[in-house]
């Protein structure tokens, strides 16, 4: 791969802008494809490329293509996997290691200064504010997921309010059923739709009888998954069996 190709791709990740880089693999001459690419008779490849490049985007995976004789390498680079958690709390801490060991970046908001400390948090971010500020400043996207654990409407609601208002792929807030519609309703009276309030999991994460703090946790990450993936809660479970 040529130096220009990888600090585009470079380029491309800093931004948080999902590319795909097309390879022939014939002679190795490589491009970047965008999901903005110009017409399709603009195109320096194939354009039926473009729509494979962004099933691989989809899929989050390098696929193979054939087209007229020749084999292309179709490469996705997606932004970082983000998770944001309202909440220093006691589950915080395991569901920051595996989202961790799952390739996410972990920024943890609470003005709680006795609760968010590095020595409970070693690999993630701190931001020791209210999350209105610290959400300005995260600008989340379709690669974060915000997960809010603390049981308190002046922590937890401005940041389900603003994450409602971004394309962020995963929202969940912890909390009983008769907490969620407590929860639900007043966000209702912040102008928000029912259709858009259903993108809230609560209570949070798959239903696996989770008792412990790390088995919580861990219902909580199988549930992002579920989602990041396009998939719903157990859905095909047999799949490739």
């Amino acid at each position: 791969m040529k130096s220009n190709t990888i600090q585009k791709i470079i380029a491309a990740n800093q931004a948080k802008k999902p590319i795909v880089v097309i390879t022939d693999l014939e002679n190795g001459k490589s491009w970047i494809n965008a999901a903005n690419e110009p017409d399709a008779d603009q195109l320096p490849y194939p354009s039926d490329l473009h729509v494979a490049a962004q099933h691989a985007l989809a899929q989050d995976k390098p696929i193979l293509i054939e087209n007229d004789q020749r084999t292309y390498f179709l490469n996705p680079y997606l932004a970082p996997l983000r998770l944001i958690v309202v909440g220093a709390v006691h589950i915080a801490q395991p569901l920051c290691q595996i989202a961790i060991m799952n390739d996410y970046n972990v920024t943890i908001i609470d003005p709680r200064t006795a609760f968010a400390t590095q020595e409970r948090f070693p690999n993630a971010t701190l931001i020791k504010t209210w999350p209105d500020e610290a959400f300005a400043a995260l600008q989340p996207d379709n690669r974060t997921a915000l997960v809010t654990l603390t049981h308190d409407p002046k922590l937890d609601d401005p940041a389900l309010d603003m994450a409602l208002h971004s394309n962020v792929f995963y929202i969940g807030a912890l909390g009983s059923r008769k907490t969620q519609a407590a929860r639900l309703k007043r966000l209702a009276s912040l102008g928000h739709q029912a259709a858009n309030l259903e993108r809230i999991s609560g209570p949070v994460g798959l239903d696996i009888g989770s008792k412990s703090p790390a088995e919580i946790a861990l219902s909580i990450m199988a549930e992002m998954t579920c989602v990041l993936r396009k998939k719903r809660p157990y859905e095909d479970r047999n799949e490739g069996a």
